[in-house]
């Protein structure tokens, strides 16, 4: 059976995350469905994140395979066609091996988090940034920032209901840089706890507005409590931007 590989942008806003759901108001629903109509088969796909819901992506990662051996330019074009009209869209396709794993041959991913830092409302990217009107010390934020890159215990900035085995995990980078009203959160690691960039950016922007000093972040991660983290991040902020293999 041929493996294809595809890298799938869309729009969080509508469905409730990744992950295939019953109502079927998933992004993994949606694109099986697409294929199951070209295809007559409807495989189970696997994707290099889970994101939540509301989470966007410009760089998800797929695979699936089928029984037919299809040339890898119609299956992308036939999955965009029938996606039609939702906010999904796939930007490349490729065969690949047998052992190929979206999720498991995944060396690094790349989470980027944007926040509009002004006192009026977006109208043009309302669900797609986090609107913080207070004036944020991105300065500060990204020397906060630092202080969690290497291997620690995670549990301060891990969801309650978080599946991973261990929250220790290796973190290679944490940016923040402004753009205008812009602040961008850059973040990369081989791979994330739940909510973890979400509970980053939340408590960066109590160090951002001077409500925490640059030790009561480092606290807040030595704590390895979930309780010591700052309110977590909205979800229409985020956006998983790249997945190395």
């Amino acid at each position: 059976m041929p493996r294809y590989k595809l890298t799938v942008e869309y729009d969080g806003t509508p469905y409730t995350g990744w992950q295939s759901q019953k109502d079927g108001r998933a992004v993994q629903n949606k694109i099986e469905a697409a294929i199951e109509k070209f295809a007559g088969e409807r495989p189970v796909i696997q994707a290099a994140g889970r994101t939540d819901s509301g989470v966007h992506a410009l760089g998800q990662v797929i695979h699936f395979d089928l029984e037919r051996d299809y040339d890898p330019f119609k299956v992308g074009e036939a999955i965009n066609f029938h996606l039609k009209p939702h906010p999904i869209s796939i930007l490349t396709w490729e065969k690949v091996a047998d052992d190929f794993e979206a999720r498991f041959s995944a060396k690094a991913r790349h989470y980027e988090y944007q926040i509009l830092n002004r006192r009026s409302r977006p109208a043009l990217d309302h669900n797609r940034v986090w609107h913080v009107m207070v004036p944020l010390d991105d300065k500060a934020m990204h020397d906060a920032a630092q202080l969690a890159l290497g291997q620690h215990d995670f549990s301060t900035f891990r969801a309650s209901l978080c599946q991973a085995k261990s929250p220790i995990k290796t973190l290679d980078r944490m940016d923040v840089t402004r753009d205008g009203e812009t602040i961008f959160v850059n973040v990369s690691a081989r791979s994330f706890l739940h909510s973890q960039v979400r509970s980053f950016v939340g408590s960066l922007k109590m160090v951002g507005e001077g409500k925490w000093s640059l030790a009561d972040f480092k606290a807040a991660l030595d704590a390895a409590d979930r309780k010591a983290c700052g309110p977590v991040a909205p979800a229409c902020g985020l956006y998983l931007t790249q997945v190395d293999y």
